[in-house]
């Protein structure tokens, strides 16, 4: 799909739980460690079939993977210097997507082409995105912005359900009260940047006091609670706990979606903390890793029945449920990628 028909598609074609439609965003190719130097790894991403090679200066590059001569993976070809070589008779594209050279004659046909993806290295892992050039980077969280930082990526897994439906889990806050029993009556702030790509949710409320649980949670973190869920792209959220309680600074984690061409979504865990100096500073730092993971584990068991056994029908909605309909509304005005399936012609 050219850029165009994306721009035109842009405010008709509803994009939240639309399995046809692939929204512009960075999406989890597989972790930095599997592409070494002058190695090259084809792979399926959102349904298309992408290679990713890594050249002789360590830069990943991202191609779609069949050679436009007669269709060969160019994952089984040879990379030299920056470039890759297909396998079958030798053509060779460059990170553009340009042939530079056909070893039987001198001149190279127009067609002889493929399009390329941007990609970025973040948190271990290799991320693309569905154009030629990204507008932003991998999202971050802002306190940790020019800080270094360790990244800890969980064992990924699998949901029955389509990734924006999964993805509104961390700001359903009736769930919060019906299914952890964290009876918190919660007030919601949001805020927007200027490209619209990226959202965060905040909520905030006071701790009640009734139960033996809620009294030791009180007396441990203090009387107000707080939680912030950072969306980008529809397809990246960012996690963060704890805020502003007594006794423990933030945590953080990163849940990345990825839909799978047979409709089911995987999901990519990463506990993220600053890098600390010193042998007390790693203590430090693992202990709040480890703390994060069994915040995460408290949670996602119980929520895991729930997203294994959906069919999404919001028909009665209520105010408790805002941030899931600004959550949908954010999403329908995200931009369609040329990834997208079945678009009418316009």
């Amino acid at each position: 799909m050219n850029q165009t028909k994306s721009k035109k598609s842009f405010n008709t074609i509803k994009i939240y739980n639309n399995w046809e439609i692939v929204a512009k965003g960075w999406y989890i190719a597989c972790k930095s460690a599997e592409i070494p130097n002058k190695k090259a790894k084809s792979l399926e991403i959102c349904g298309q079939k992408i290679v990713i090679f890594r050249g002789t200066d360590g830069k990943t590059r991202a191609l779609e993977a069949y050679c436009p001569h007669l269709g060969t993976d160019l994952g089984i070809g040879k990379v030299e210097g920056n470039q890759i070589r297909c396998f079958f008779h030798h053509w060779q594209f460059n990170e553009e997507g340009n042939c530079t050279q056909i070893p039987c004659q001198s001149s190279i046909p127009s067609k002889a082409k493929l399009q390329a993806y941007a990609t970025e290295e973040k948190y271990g892992f290799i991320w693309i995105y569905p154009d030629k050039i990204a507008p932003q980077s991998v999202a971050e969280f802002d306190e940790f912005k020019g800080k270094s930082i360790v990244a800890i990526p969980d064992k990924a897994f699998e949901r029955n359900c389509h990734h924006h439906i999964c993805m509104m889990n961390g700001i359903d806050a009736q769930h919060l009260q019906t299914v952890h029993k964290i009876n918190i009556n919660m007030d919601l702030i949001l805020e927007q940047n200027s490209e619209e790509n990226q959202i965060d949710f905040t909520l905030r409320g006071q701790f009640p006091s009734t139960t033996l649980r809620e009294k030791i949670g009180r007396k441990l973190l203090g009387e107000s609670y707080e939680y912030t869920m950072r969306y980008a792209d529809g397809c990246l959220g960012l996690l963060t706990i704890m805020k502003n309680v007594k006794l423990f600074p933030p945590l953080h984690m990163i849940y990345a979606y990825i839909p799978m061409a047979s409709g089911r979504t995987r999901i990519q865990p990463i506990y993220i903390a600053q890098k600390r100096k010193g042998l007390f500073g790693w203590f430090v730092t693992q202990f709040l890793l480890l703390c994060t993971r069994l915040a995460y584990y408290a949670l996602r068991g119980e929520d895991g029945q729930i997203y294994d056994n959906i069919r999404f029908n919001p028909n009665a909605i209520l105010k408790i449920d805002t941030p899931l309909v600004k959550y949908m509304e954010y999403v329908n005005k995200l931009e369609i990628s040329m990834w997208s399936h079945n678009l009418i012609n316009e």
